[in-house]
């Protein structure tokens, strides 16, 4: 416990200007690494992917284990989930696909083991999320993990493992960054860290056309190709629902970012006019009492439930008439592309960035202005107070979130891979023959 209580005093006593410093002489330290030789490819190519957690609960985790288990088809696959902080994995783990963890935090650790884990991490930027998960230990054993056997092609799923790929990556080991926000949505620092060492990678992903516009503009002339590829959905179970349940359904984690505050505002109306409907949020998170003292305040304990984590959302979702979305700042929420399958109807902040281009106004959804609680109560009113204008967007939200089947979107990551020479030097454009151009892979805004 000692050990324990200590840890986290250690780390912020390392100031964020030095620890930038220190963070640039490990990696100039380190650099000689990436000369390390990588064996020239078999038939089928060695693909690694750089999980923060493989056995959390997030959108990213999710599309991303459905992801590899797609491209097992056609390479082999090893998952690195950089840290193991449960026994058990949420989603299912692709069966085909390899998965090892770096530094398992059920292995016993050796005295050198525990005195590294006290102290920061340098691979990982301090204004990065991860970085308080994360320690000098942990380092050690993402690099062996990194270097303990070639892989052609390397995914990091994070700007922390984007950067460790774009500047730690074996020469001849291509690289993709597969960027879940929006250079926009990170801090000043992290953005230059960003910028600087993105124009290293062979590949940047994105999920929408804003991001990849911004991302052009600030790469140019770099030689790393950019494209928008948008999250797939899974094969959803059972049949739609048949909005018939007087249930509006949210789900994300309990944090700010994800305004479940707004929505149990914009709910508390609703629960006056109508008495039958219930809001339910799924999820676990650091504001669930904060959230619980606000339903509380509001009188609204037997009419909004935080109903904590399931493992069956897809069935909740049938069980439900209305996807509600009340972010600040999104990606793009892979959870309204399967409420969507789901045939829910989906009322949406029209945050940045991904809702705007799931969701047709007026046609398979509806979105309101961000942070507007009243115009939130309003859509969801109209669709309360609708149930033909709830079943004409929940039909078309079905058609809608065909676009992103995963046979469709993890064929477009199986050509863009299969693409990749694997001696294509990072940061270098790149030559004909290099890179095989497909017009599906690096599409427009007016791709849906």
């Amino acid at each position: 416990m000692k050990e324990q209580a200590r840890k986290p005093r250690l780390r912020r006593r390392v100031r964020r200007g030095a620890h930038r410093a220190l963070r640039r002489a490990a990696l100039w330290t380190l650099c000689p690494l990436r000369w390390a030789r990588v064996p020239p490819p078999g038939e089928r190519l060695r693909v690694r992917v750089l999980l923060q957690n493989a056995h959390g609960t997030g959108g990213t985790i999710h599309t991303v284990l459905n992801l590899c288990g797609h491209l097992t088809r056609d390479h082999d696959v090893e998952i690195v989930s950089v840290l193991r902080r449960s026994r058990k994995p949420f989603f299912p783990v692709p069966g085909d696909a390899t998965l090892t963890y770096a530094d398992d935090r059920f292995v016993p650790k050796g005295r050198a083991a525990r005195l590294l884990a006290r102290l920061p991490s340098l691979l990982v930027p301090s204004e990065e999320a991860s970085f308080r998960l994360m320690s000098l230990w942990s380092d050690v054993c993402l690099l062996r993990a990194l270097y303990r056997s070639p892989a052609d092609v390397l995914i990091g799923t994070r700007p922390s493992l984007v950067l460790l790929a774009a500047e730690l990556a074996p020469r001849g080991t291509a690289t993709i960054g597969q960027d879940h926000m929006s250079l926009e949505s990170y801090q000043p620092a992290l953005r230059r860290q960003v910028v600087r060492a993105y124009r290293r990678l062979t590949v940047l992903s994105v999920l929408t056309e804003p991001a990849r516009a911004g991302y052009e503009s600030a790469l140019t002339g770099s030689g790393v190709r950019i494209v928008r590829i948008p999250n797939a959905a899974p094969p959803l179970p059972g049949r739609p629902s048949r909005r018939a349940d007087e249930v509006v359904l949210a789900a994300g984690r309990l944090v700010s970012n994800k305004g479940f505050d707004l929505l149990i505002r914009a709910f508390a109306p609703i629960a006056a006019e109508h008495p039958g409907w219930t809001l339910r949020i799924f999820g676990s998170g650091v504001r669930r009492d904060r959230l619980g003292a606000l339903i509380d305040e509001l009188g609204l304990a037997e009419r909004v439930r935080l109903c904590g984590l399931t493992r069956d959302l897809h069935g909740e979702m049938a069980r439900a008439s209305i996807y509600a979305l009340s972010s600040r700042r999104e990606g793009m929420p892979m959870v309204i592309i399967e409420a969507m399958g789901m045939g829910l109807p989906v009322v949406s902040f029209d945050c940045p960035f991904g809702p705007p281009e799931l969701i047709t106004h007026g046609r398979d959804g509806l979105l309101v202005p961000t942070g507007d609680v009243d115009a939130l109560t309003a859509a969801l009113r109209e669709l309360i107070a609708d149930p033909a204008l709830r079943d004409r967007l929940g039909e078309q939200a079905v058609r809608s979130a065909r676009a992103y089947d995963l046979e469709h979107i993890g064929a477009r990551w199986s050509r863009l891979i299969s693409g990749l020479r694997p001696s294509a030097p990072r940061g270098v454009a790149p030559h004909a023959g290099e890179i095989v151009e497909d017009s599906d892979l690096s599409v427009s805004g007016s791709d849906r």
